[in-house]
């Protein structure tokens, strides 16, 4: 660092090695302050990476919690398929020298497969399932495959990073004293087979031509967050229809679900209230305003977007026709899978819920 240690701060020591890793050494390499800083920022996203997936394993015991490989949703074994497929490019790039390789393989794992999609899809499971919901408990089994994974390759390029981790795994015993160096990267991390890619990637294909249209719709103020809306989608492709209504959950959120296993459904995929596959670009084009309807560039499907129907759960903050419906023991801006888990949550900690009252502001 310099003088100013505002604008020249002292980024550390793992930071130089993330540059050096990053560089490609076989031409000139360039270095300054504003290099340096853009590493900082890589820097960053794998540290917040591996801040999220350790906070999200707190009240996990892999002992009587994991949930086994051949009961997992689709996504997440395509998730552990994924994580594989890149643990070995790491390796494999490491072993040739090709540090700047590796190190941009992790960072595209770390801000495409994981930030963008995956960890931002489990948070409807993570925060909103109940405790013990297997939907819950089977995304913490592959956080803690993804976070074992992560510290043992990154260990070479940012190894106090990767101690850090590894001395403060949540499920770490007390007695064990193991570092992240010790034993290399497990054999079961390098096991998971790929699954149901095309899959998964046809799903981000059509998320990322959803969202370009909730961006315009945003942009105009029709909706705020992606909740706040509902999509129609249309495809001709027989392959794609099939995918997509194979996704195609409940109509209302309900615990537990019907017609998927409500992980593997369009609603929380695409993190948005309603989804509505249709027969034809006629109703897309009836439901949706003009404005707000476009042909995806990359699943090449008509998308519509519109304000979503019913109500906004308080807790969870889908829109449903049924919010408030339900029992009303906790209020009555709830949907009837929020109010299960609140239940459920009371019956496992003793604990009661409380809600407090609105206070009416008085009119000038």
């Amino acid at each position: 660092g310099g003088n100013n240690k505002k604008l020249e701060p002292a980024y550390g020591a793992d930071v130089l090695r993330l540059w050096v890793a990053s560089v490609d050494y076989a031409g000139d390499v360039r270095v300054g302050a504003n290099i340096i800083k853009q590493t900082f920022e890589s820097y960053r996203k794998l540290r917040n990476t591996a801040r999220y997936l350790i906070g999200n394993l707190d009240d996990f015991n892999p002992e009587t919690d994991a949930v086994a490989y051949e009961d997992l949703p689709s996504m997440d074994k395509w998730m552990l398929g994924t994580m594989t497929k890149v643990l070995k490019e790491v390796d494999e790039a490491f072993s040739q020298y090709q540090f700047s390789r590796a190190t941009q393989e992790l960072l595209r794992f770390a801000t495409s497969d994981l930030s963008n999609f995956y960890l931002d899809v489990a948070k409807d499971r993570l925060y909103i399932s109940a405790v013990n919901d297997p939907r819950r408990r089977s995304c913490q089994t592959v956080l803690k495959a993804l976070l074992e994974g992560f510290a043992k390759s990154i260990a070479p390029v940012l190894p106090h990073m990767a101690e850090d981790i590894w001395q403060n795994l949540p499920y770490k015993q007390e007695e064990d004293k193991s570092s992240v160096f010790e034993g290399g990267i497990p054999e079961d991390l390098f096991s998971y087979a790929e699954f149901d890619a095309d899959k998964w990637n046809l799903v981000r294909d059509v998320r990322t031509d959803v969202n370009q249209v909730l961006e315009i719709a945003r942009r105009d103020k029709l909706i705020g967050a992606s909740l706040d809306a509902a999509a129609y989608i249309y495809t001709s492709d027989d392959k794609i229809r099939k995918v997509l209504d194979e996704l195609d959950g409940d109509e209302s959120l309900i615990s537990p679900t019907v017609k998927t296993n409500g992980v593997d459904e369009l609603r929380t995929a695409l993190m948005i209230s309603q989804v509505y596959i249709v027969d034809d670009e006629e109703t897309v084009s009836s439901s949706c305003d003009a404005a707000y309807i476009a042909k995806g560039d990359e699943s090449g499907c008509t998308i519509g977007v519109k304000k979503a129907e019913g109500h906004k759960c308080g807790r969870c903050w889908f829109y449903d026709k049924q919010v408030g419906k339900h029992s009303g023991r906790y209020g009555e801006d709830l949907c009837q899978r929020c109010d299960d888990a609140i239940s459920s949550w009371e019956e496992q900690t003793g604990n009661k819920f409380t809600t407090t009252e609105k206070e009416e502001v008085p009119v000038a």
